[in-house]
Order: structure tokens, then C-alpha cells, then sequence
């Protein structure tokens, strides 16, 4: 996807995540990489941030979003985020980075990375 990418890196988060009984009553720290394609020409004219994305409220929605809720799978929770994202700040295209350090034994982190498009939900934006 062509255009200007606004991003937030290491966004963490603790939440209650997991399938297993034990995840299910312990938060767990969650790292969060976003990269969101927007345009940044007329933010740069106005030097207004009205005029672009404003990583500060897309990060403290992302936060209400899992604090406010508990997922089992990061498939699910991914999912949710990028919908929201799409939804609420009009992006038209994002890459999200879902990390969950400590996850498995003898490794540093596991996690998912997707790609999504407002084309992906404008069914259910209508």
C-alpha cells in the first residue's frame, strides 16, 4: 500500500490472555507494533494534527480496547485491534505486530503479524 506510514513500536500492554486455565487468572504483558498508511501532505501544510493520524489517541484506544476485554487466542485480539483502528481513525490500511514475550519456553517471543485494509470490513461498516 503507497502513501506515508504514521507508527507506534513497543505499545505495551498487560492483559489476561491465553487458552490455558493458569493465562486465564494472570495478565500477561503484550507488545503491539502498528504501522498505518495515511497521507501527511495537508498535516504538514497546516501544521494541524486534525490533519493527521494522532498516534496518541489511536494508542490510548488500542490500551481501552485490551483492558477492557480478555481474548484466549492473539488471533481474536489482533483482530479486534486492527477492526477498531480501521473503523475509528478512518486508516485505510495497517500492519499490526502482536508479541507475547515469554510464551513459550526457551524463546524470547511469539506472536503474529497482519495486514488489513479498510476494504477488509467495509461489509460490516455499513
Amino acid at each position: 500500500m503507497k502513501g506515508d506510514i504514521v507508527y507506534i513500536q513497543d505499545l505495551q500492554v498487560e492483559t489476561v490472555i491465553g487458552v490455558f486455565a493458569w493465562e486465564r487468572k494472570i495478565k500477561q504483558k503484550i507488545s503491539l507494533d502498528l504501522e498505518m498508511v495515511t497521507d501527511i501532505r495537508m498535516a504538514a501544510e497546516t501544521d494541524q494534527i486534525a490533519n493527521t493520524l494522532d498516534y496518541k489517541k489511536i494508542a490510548k484506544a488500542t490500551i481501552s480496547l485490551i483492558e477492557e476485554n480478555q481474548f484466549q487466542l492473539i488471533e481474536t485480539f489482533a483482530e479486534a485491534i486492527a477492526k477498531m483502528i480501521i473503523k475509528t481513525f478512518d486508516v485505510q490500511w495497517l500492519k499490526l505486530r502482536i508479541s507475547k514475550p515469554g510464551a513459550i519456553r526457551k524463546s524470547k517471543d511469539v506472536g503474529l503479524i497482519i495486514e488489513r485494509a479498510y476494504a477488509d470490513y467495509a461489509e460490516s461498516m455499513k
